[in-house]
């Protein structure tokens, strides 16, 4: 399958030194399960395994169409827009 075109136009792809957890999640005092980062904007959000799944919260909101993975060892990423998954490593 060829790579979607969305991830040639992402020039965020490298995760922050340090990843504190999802954003909303620590505003609220929430748990999440694991991290997500938009590669439109940096945006740190919870999984969709996670209750409140404001990665996906913030892909409707914004209309930002690509994630990463923010756990640590884990070079895929994923585009909405076309349910596809690619590796950034």
């Amino acid at each position: 399958m060829p790579r979607c075109e969305h991830f040639d136009g992402s020039e965020i792809t490298d995760l922050p030194t340090v990843v504190d957890g999802c954003e909303q999640c620590l505003a609220s005092g929430d748990t999440w399960v694991h991290l997500r980062m938009c590669l439109n904007c940096g945006h740190i959000g919870c999984c969709d395994s996670s209750k409140n799944q404001h990665a996906r919260e913030h892909h409707t909101a914004q209309d930002h169409v690509l994630i990463r993975s923010a756990e640590p060892g884990e070079t895929w990423a994923y585009c909405y827009t076309h349910d596809q998954y690619t590796n950034l490593g």
